[in-house]
């Protein structure tokens, strides 16, 4: 799955208008257009036939979405949902991680989302089940774990269009 259409299922779902995503990238250090915001909301030409790809021209109407990109709007939602992050005593502050770390999209996916909307392990699991998906509570951990634990486990394409999926019925449905 592309990260611009995890932008678009994810904005869906929650019901984001275009002027919040834009504050919520800038929550996550991305200045970002209200323009380009929309940008990266447009749709692919992959999702068009490969037998009509002669006549589709290189679309400057859309902006891949890259991993950081993807981060720093999660990492703003966060933000967005549940207010910054007061530092503790003694505690220097530091700036919103955009590591660009290794790890899978999806699992971060995952992860932020549940920290974002403070949702609890038996919350996701409902979410997963409005999307028609079992899971128990030690596979939805390992997906939640850091990566290089010996219990992490990645999660796959479908996992989280499922997961955006039961999210969508939930706050839309």
């Amino acid at each position: 799955m592309e990260n611009n259409d995890i932008l678009v299922r994810l904005r869906y779902a929650l019901d984001i208008k275009n002027k919040e995503m834009v504050e919520i990238f800038k929550l996550g250090g991305i200045e970002i257009s209200k323009e380009d915001v929309l940008k990266l909301l447009t749709k692919s030409k992959d999702h068009f036939d490969n037998e009509y790809e002669d006549d589709i021209e290189d679309d400057d109407n859309q902006i891949k979405c890259n991993n950081k990109t993807l981060e720093a709007f999660l990492n703003g939602l966060i933000t967005f949902k549940r207010g910054p992050q007061e530092p503790k005593p003694g505690q220097p502050v530091a700036p919103p991680s955009t590591s660009g770390s290794t790890e899978s999209v999806n699992n971060m996916l995952l992860k932020k989302v549940k920290i974002a909307l403070a949702l609890t392990s038996e919350d996701m699991i409902d979410i997963l089940e409005e999307a028609r998906v079992a899971i128990t509570k030690s596979e939805l951990s390992a997906i939640l774990r850091k990566e290089g634990h010996r219990n992490y486990k990645e999660c796959g394409d479908k996992f989280a269009r499922n997961f955006l999926k039961g999210l969508a019925i939930k706050y839309r449905g």
